[in-house]
């Protein structure tokens, strides 16, 4: 790249497809950014990473030797995410507009496989892009019509997108299986915005010949390169747990007509919390999307991605490498598990050098958390004016729960999924549960009651009220769910049965068990002495005469023997002798 200096792709020694320049000029895409040109490893993230590997992948399959058929692959994009994924086909779409000699297909989940199955044995495909889980499930569909395995044996170019987060999401075992599957001989690219020892595990044992790419901001020493987009204006704000929320809704009410981007840690979160702000901020566009969702994902991600303004409430799956166009903030309601996770949620704005902002809500024992992601991250944080105009929301969310149990329970499920969250945070020095306080952060969640849950076991609130009311009357809005409970409830009724006295509760059941038996062996026996009249020394008589009597069956004493021990002993005892007389007749 010697002489390459004004970054416009015309520019470049090689020079590109004619078609690939003019979609270029299309997309307004005049000058490269510095990982378009170096192909990078380690970058800013928001610097354009998709065009590197889809511009270099469409050169290489047009410079084949022998043309690539219907049903031959020649390029296959891998991403841990089918929102990434859609975003990464419809980059390709554009730039296949000038070479319709190939097709690409998509396989994500949220669709029907057999679908995709179909769609590939009619229309073939030659670049695929594809999440793991369904390009794994592809591989297996033999049985179906698809044989997967014959179409990649032409393959030139894989690519791994976000390669660290493919591992860390836990899809090691399905790549493993597809690369399996894939010819050696061929061009891989691993691209990632941050690295982990994981990723370095893949470059060394499934690369041959490893180059790697590094992109640092122009001027800024190699040490402390800051990890953020140098355009986005990064906040921290200080909150209490129960004004939290109320300081998250000002805010949202006041940046009505931008663009937002609200994270949540877990999707029961994204679920109650989203739910709450489509009632409590009107007029505006509010979308909820989380890792849990199916079918429903990839049409909210297009619908915000179309919208000029409104609130995507969210979770960690949309962290990274979602390209939205124009979002003016990045919110961050609760610090994700993961310090890299931190840059990343970041780094959905202010991309390809626009500007942008970014806010995150701290707890007061939390603002350690700044220094911290200044040193470890190299991000620094500036503190965010307190949020005006703060309304106390939090009486709405407890009518709210109260008026339909739907809320009632997602807001129990949100609240033990945060507690949740919060022990397993990477960062433990600073997120430490003991220091949480649960009736402060059950009363910034609007809960009419506290959950039974093992962290608030044997504990005391009496800092929290807790309503009087009997929450099983609280009845769903949904009437087909509030039937369906009424019916259960019902069967549940007739299946009570009243317990017995003495039935322990909590106890294991096999020791329960135990007990029991031990108790009739012990009735037995008193029952026993109580009935019979034979005292001690009659007893232990009886004993010794049964033992001699054993000894003459088996021939170890004989019958002199035998009846001059009885003699000795006194066989006039009545009751001996009739023992004796009894054991005669046996013989």
């Amino acid at each position: 790249m010697e002489n390459f200096s004004d970054g416009k792709w015309e520019s470049l020694p090689l020079k590109l497809h004619d078609s690939i320049l003019q979609t270029l000029k299309e997309l307004k895409f005049t000058y490269m950014t510095p990982v378009q040109v170096l192909v990078f490893r380690l970058a800013v993230t928001g610097s354009g990473k998709t065009l590197a590997f889809v511009i270099p992948a469409l050169e290489i399959l047009l410079k084949r030797e022998e043309k690539l058929k219907k049903m031959q692959v020649g390029a296959l994009i891998i991403t841990p995410t089918r929102e990434l994924a859609l975003q990464i086909s419809e980059v390709m779409g554009r730039f296949l507009q000038g070479f319709p000699q190939f097709r690409q297909i998509l396989l994500i989940g949220g669709s029907n496989p057999i679908e995709d199955v179909e769609k590939f044995k009619t229309q073939g495909a030659n670049i695929i892009i594809a999440t793991p889980g369904r390009l794994e499930d592809m591989f297996r569909r033999k049985a179906d019509g698809l044989d997967l395995a014959t179409a990649v044996k032409s393959l030139d170019v894989l690519v791994l997108d976000e390669a660290d987060r493919l591992l860390d999401m836990g899809f090691e075992a399905s790549l493993n299986t597809i690369l399996g599957y894939l010819p050696k001989q061929r061009r891989t690219g691993l691209f990632s915005a941050t690295q982990t020892q994981e990723l370095e595990k893949l470059v060394r044992a499934g690369l041959r010949n490893p180059v790697r790419i590094t992109v640092k901001e122009k001027g800024v020493a190699a040490s402390s390169v800051q990890k953020t987009p140098a355009r986005l204006s990064n906040y921290y704000a200080i909150c209490r747990a129960e004004e939290k929320f109320n300081a998250l809704v000002a805010f949202l009410r006041q940046h009505k007509h931008e663009k937002q981007l609200v994270f949540f840690s877990t999707c029961a979160c994204v679920e109650y919390f989203g739910k709450a702000l489509e009632v409590l901020i009107k007029n505006v566009s509010i979308h909820c999307i989380h890792g849990k969702m199916k079918h429903k994902r990839n049409k909210i991600f297009a619908d915000f991605r179309a919208l000029k303004s409104g609130i995507l409430v969210c979770t960690d799956v949309m962290a990274r490498g979602i390209d939205i166009p124009e979002v003016n903030w990045v919110l961050q309601y609760d610090p994700p598990s993961s310090a890299s996770s931190f840059v990343h949620r970041c780094g959905r704005t202010a991309r390809i050098g626009n500007q942008g902002n970014a806010l995150v809500f701290l707890l007061p024992m939390e603002e350690s958390y700044v220094n911290f992601l200044s040193i470890n991250q190299k991000c620094p944080l500036q503190p965010y004016p307190p949020v005006k105009d703060v309304v106390d929301v939090l009486p709405k969310l407890k009518a709210m729960a109260l008026g339909d149990r739907a809320m009632f329970e997602k807001g129990m499920k949100a609240f033990v999924s945060c507690v949740q969250a919060y022990a397993k945070h990477e960062c433990s020095l600073i997120f430490r549960i003991k220091d949480l306080d649960f009736a402060a952060l059950a009363r910034g969640f609007g809960l009419i009651r506290l959950p039974k849950m093992p962290e608030l076991r044997g504990k005391t609130f009496p800092d929290f009220k807790q309503e009087a009311i009997d929450t099983d009357s609280i009845r769903f809005k949904d009437k087909n769910r509030e039937k369906q409970r009424q019916k259960w409830l019902a069967e549940q009724k007739e299946k009570e049965m009243p317990l017995k006295k003495n039935f322990i509760k909590n106890k294991a059941w096999s020791k329960q068990k135990i007990k029991k038996d031990k108790k009739k062996k012990k009735a037995a026996k008193r029952k026993l002495d109580e009935e019979s009249d034979v005292d001690d020394e009659d007893l232990n008589e009886l004993l010794n005469d049964t033992r001699l009597l054993k000894k003459l069956k088996k021939g170890k004493i004989s019958e002199e023997d035998f009846d001059k021990h009885l003699s000795s002993a006194g066989s006039s005892h009545p009751k001996r002798a009739e023992v004796d007389r009894s054991e005669g007749d046996g013989e």
